[in-house]
């Protein structure tokens, strides 16, 4: 075994990876980045519809099995900066209570409160340029309408990572949600990390390069150092910092329990890839008697005091995008005509811990085999209240005279996947200490959303940079 070269090394170059990397290199530590992915062109082709929606260009197209071992293909990127490229750019902290356990809802508590996640809550916002935007003329009128018909429905602001300039620019502002920004108008790792990650030189990032295996000492493998990469390079460090995203981390623990040896000894195991949670989701469209031609559209987020583990945002699609999220029995001409007088929400739902509910591979020498079994029926809880937040907006719409039509999200929908490293006190059911250590290993931290004990009823995504941060931070120190 060689000597360590570095102080760290990051599979992952998303939020958790990046935000880790940051408190390390300003502490003098020396970092190596290793990132599958390559950077995205920025020649205009990720704010194309076709390209990206349509046709799927710059998804990774791995093939997956479901629970009944369908194939089918999650909507996973590989590329510099992760799922942050691609997200839609809001950013909420969560709340206390979804810190706390629920046990009628099945949710375990976390080992850390807000409290503990406060100062790198502030530190990510003030990173991201998290800023609210007034809401539109166009979703003004819907909220107006829907509100005076049913007064239960609560809007906030929405805490959004967008430039502050972003509506000169009318294309990036029509297409930021789920679409990568070529001018760098969303607070994500590229735009906002990178740059202050490469002015330190003791940080290093290779892109293309998949990180296959994780290393341990040949004398004691509970001590984690170093990590193989497909091209047969092995690199060593004194930490190893997991943050390839809740789908790709744990398989990687995974590989080293089994080819260690230790997957039998250590309690940890058993947890390893279990509880996976990616929101309940449900797509609603709704249709007005008059043009819609607000810009951004994300601004306010909507929530119900009957459904307190449920939220509504709206989309950032234009008519162009919303079209293709009307059936497909509707002709295109039709689509479209009433996607110019439509509007798109998002409903999510926090599911609950299910361990069935889990990701993991499967083979022998022939290959790997990556396997998604999840299902909602597992959920009881979330599946009822899921299904009641989505009748309840659908009546207030019809009753505010705005009809809607919804669709439900199916499995590829894998955006806000987390949960299957999750934090805890208990090795036998959680992954992951207070500090990101793995329980029953030396040198192995995570830091993506594989961590988080809840998803809580809004995006993941600030949080996951928090957990980051935290981790630098203890790290370093």
């Amino acid at each position: 075994m060689s000597a360590p070269t570095y102080d760290a090394i990051i599979i992952g170059s998303g939020a958790g990876g990046a935000a880790t990397a940051l408190p390390l290199v300003r502490a003098g530590r020396r970092v190596l980045m290793l990132e599958r992915g390559e950077f995205l062109p920025r020649d205009g082709s990720t704010l194309d519809v076709h390209r990206v929606v349509e046709r799927g260009a710059f998804l990774a197209g791995e093939p997956w099995r479901d629970a009944d071992g369908r194939r089918f293909e999650p909507q996973e990127h590989y590329n510099v900066g992760g799922k942050t490229k691609w997200y839609g750019a809001a950013l909420f902290r969560f709340d206390p209570r979804e810190f706390a356990a629920d046990p009628s809802y099945g949710c375990p508590a976390w080992p850390i409160s807000l409290a503990d996640l406060e100062p790198y809550y502030a530190e990510a916002e003030s990173l991201l340029g998290v800023r609210e935007f007034r809401a539109e003329p166009g979703l003004e009128w819907i909220i107006g309408r829907l509100r005076r018909s049913s007064p239960a429905w609560q809007a906030a602001p929405m805490p959004m990572g967008l430039s502050s300039d972003i509506a000169f620019h009318p294309e990036e502002a029509a297409h930021f949600d789920g679409f990568a920004s070529v001018r760098g108008l969303k607070g994500e790792v590229e735009s906002r990390f990178l740059p202050l990650l490469r002015q330190w030189e003791q940080f290093e990032l290779l892109s293309g390069v998949e990180a296959s295996a994780l290393l341990g000492d040949p004398r004691e493998p509970r001590r984690v150092r170093g990590v193989q990469t497909n091209d047969g390079r092995q690199w060593w460090a004194r930490e190893v910092v997991l943050a390839a995203g809740a789908l790709h981390s744990p398989r990687l623990l995974e590989r080293y329990l089994a080819q260690s040896g230790l997957a039998a000894g250590l309690p940890v195991s058993a947890a390893v890839g279990r509880n996976l949670k990616m929101h309940v989701l449900t797509a609603m469209v709704t249709f007005s008697s008059r043009p819609m031609d607000d810009l951004l559209r994300k601004t306010l987020v909507l929530t119900h005091p009957d459904h307190p583990h449920s939220s509504v945002q709206p989309l950032g699609f234009d008519a162009e995008l919303i079209a293709t999220l009307i059936p497909r029995w509707v002709p295109r001409f039709a689509a479209r005509a009433l996607a110019r007088r439509a509007y798109g929400f998002f409903l999510q739902t926090e599911d609950s811990s299910a361990a069935e509910n889990r990701v993991f591979e499967r083979g022998d020498g022939g290959g790997l085999e990556r396997v998604m079994d999840y299902r909602l029926s597992r959920l009881t809880a979330a599946a009822r209240e899921h299904r009641s937040f989505t009748k309840t907006l659908s009546r207030s719409f019809w009753r505010a005279g705005l009809p809607s039509v919804s669709r439900r999200m199916d499995l590829s929908g894998t955006a806000h996947a987390c949960g299957t490293l999750a934090a805890g006190t208990d090795p036998r059911r959680s992954v992951v200490d207070a500090q990101g250590r793995v329980h029953g290993l030396e040198g192995l931290y995570v830091a993506d959303g594989s961590v988080l004990t809840r998803i809580s009823r809004v995006n993941p995504a600030l949080t996951i940079y928090a957990w980051g941060l935290r981790l630098g931070a203890h790290l370093a120190r």
